[in-house]
Order: structure tokens, then C-alpha cells, then sequence
């Protein structure tokens, strides 16, 4: 049973898993399902066409499925969907998606987001991440799995960065951040590889040496990013490496380009 408190407004058609708590005034639209053990604090606002997994708790005064903030959006049945084992801190701001992408925003399974984060509409958020305070996130941003970035960073729309990166604070993002690079600053620099990320996932010592050593191979390279790993007599070197070949192959897809190194 579902245990409501009786200020919360619940509308008719809503779906409410076992044991799900919705606290005072907050309010669950007629198109919301929420999965089994989810606590919803008080002041609460989940609207639009929304489904939100397990195991998440929603603090006071977020704002979930709400309308997007473009000015092309019509009021079309897009979504948002919401893995398991997520919470959401203070002020917390996630709005659907449009037609001009997939019709929705995601969000993975256990991450964090802290107080005023913002994810834009289309949006994609992988699993493990976490986002200090008034991170946001404009519309068509992916962040990739176990990416961690620091508080009152700015991404534009339609940047990518890659799973295992590290973000410094305060940070302005108008380029793509490959797979397990540290970067910071306004504009966003790759600063180097997330050593201490990779050694908690388990990859062994050889390999993150060989990933560091390609980077600051490419780093000091004349060429760009894009044309260093076209350079196929440079690759070859790494062409065992499987992180590698992953940072490889993310720069080669980037549409907008790759963050500048520091110099």
C-alpha cells in the first residue's frame, strides 16, 4: 500500500508501486507511474507522461516531466523515464523530451544529483552518475556512465561526455569530453586521464598506462585529436588497448568536436 499523505494531490490515472510514499503537497500526474519503495518528499511536482523505476527518492521542491523550455514544443505526449535507485536533491529539475530528438529524456540507475541540478529536455544520463550542486544540463546533452561533474558547471546543448570523466567545477562545457578524461574550466580542457576512476573500476595497471601514454601522445601531437587517430601508423601501437580504441572511437563520432587540450 501506498502511503499518502492527505494534503498530496494524486490524479486519476496515476500508478503508485508497493510501499511508495508521497509526502505533503506534492502533486503526481495522470500520466505518472512510479515503481515499488519510491519516497516522494513534500512540495513534490512529477507531470507529463513520466515513469520512474524503483528504490527513488525525490526531496522537496523537484520539478520531474515537466514541460521543456523550447519554444518548438506543442504540448506533444513526450517522456521522461527514470532508472531505479536514484536520488534526487532539493530543487531538482528534469523536463521531457521533444520531437526533434527521441521523444524523451532518460536517466540511468543509481546516481546522484544534488540541489538545483538541471537536466534538459532529450537529455541522457547514464548510470552511476553523480552531479554536484546547480550542475545543468542543456537539452540533448549524454552523459555517459560513472561521469562525475563539480558544482555549477554549465553544458551546452548536444555535448557528449564519455563514461568514467571527472568535470571540475565551475566549469563551462561547449565541446565533447572523451571516455575517463579529467577536464575543467570556462571554456572546457582536457586536463588528463581519471587515473583514480579507472583503478575503482578494476582495470589493470597496463592498461591505464597505455591509455595515458596515448593521450599524452596525442596531447603533444601537432595534429588534432580527429586526425591523430586517423593516423593509422599511430594507432598501431594500441590497437590491443581497449580503452583506447573506446576514447578512439569517441572522437571519431564527435559531431561538435573534442574539448582543447591544456596547454
Amino acid at each position: 500500500m501506498a502511503n499518502i499523505h492527505p494534503t498530496a494531490i494524486i490524479a486519476e490515472g496515476a500508478k503508485l508501486g508497493e510501499n511508495v510514499e508521497v509526502g505533503p503537497y506534492s502533486i503526481i500526474g495522470p500520466n505518472v507511474e512510479i515503481g515499488d519503495n519510491c519516497k516522494i518528499r513534500s512540495h513534490v511536482l512529477i507531470d507529463g507522461h513520466t515513469i520512474i523505476g524503483k528504490n527513488n527518492d525525490i526531496f522537496q521542491y523537484s520539478s520531474i516531466g515537466a514541460e521543456p523550455q523550447d519554444t518548438s514544443y506543442k504540448g506533444e505526449p513526450t517522456r521522461t523515464v527514470i532508472g531505479d535507485n536514484n536520488t534526487f536533491r532539493e530543487y531538482v529539475s528534469i523536463h521531457r523530451g521533444t520531437l526533434k530528438d527521441k521523444e524523451v529524456t532518460t536517466i540511468g540507475s543509481n546516481c546522484l544529483f544534488m540541489a538545483h541540478v538541471h537536466v534538459g529536455h532529450d537529455g541522457v544520463v547514464g548510470n552511476n552518475v553523480i552531479l554536484v550542486n546547480s550542475v545543468n544540463l542543456a537539452g540533448h546533452v549524454i552523459i555517459g556512465d560513472r561521469v562525475i561533474i563539480g558544482g555549477g558547471t554549465n553544458i551546452s546543448q548536444f555535448v557528449t561526455l564519455g563514461r568514467g570523466a571527472y568535470i571540475g567545477g565551475a566549469s563551462a562545457i561547449d565541446r565533447d569530453v572523451p571516455i575517463f578524461c579529467t577536464a575543467y574550466g570556462n571554456r572546457i580542457k582536457l586536463k588528463g586521464i581519471n587515473i583514480i576512476g579507472l583503478r575503482r573500476q578494476g582495470y589493470e595497471k597496463s592498461v591505464i598506462s597505455e591509455l595515458v601514454d596515448f593521450y599524452r601522445t596525442m596531447e603533444s601531437s601537432v595534429l588534432s585529436p580527429r586526425a591523430f587517430i586517423d593516423h593509422e601508423e599511430l594507432m598501431e601501437d594500441y590497437k590491443d588497448n581497449v580503452l583506447v580504441q573506446e576514447m578512439r572511437a569517441d572522437i571519431r563520432k564527435s559531431e561538435i568536436g573534442i574539448a582543447p587540450f591544456v596547454k
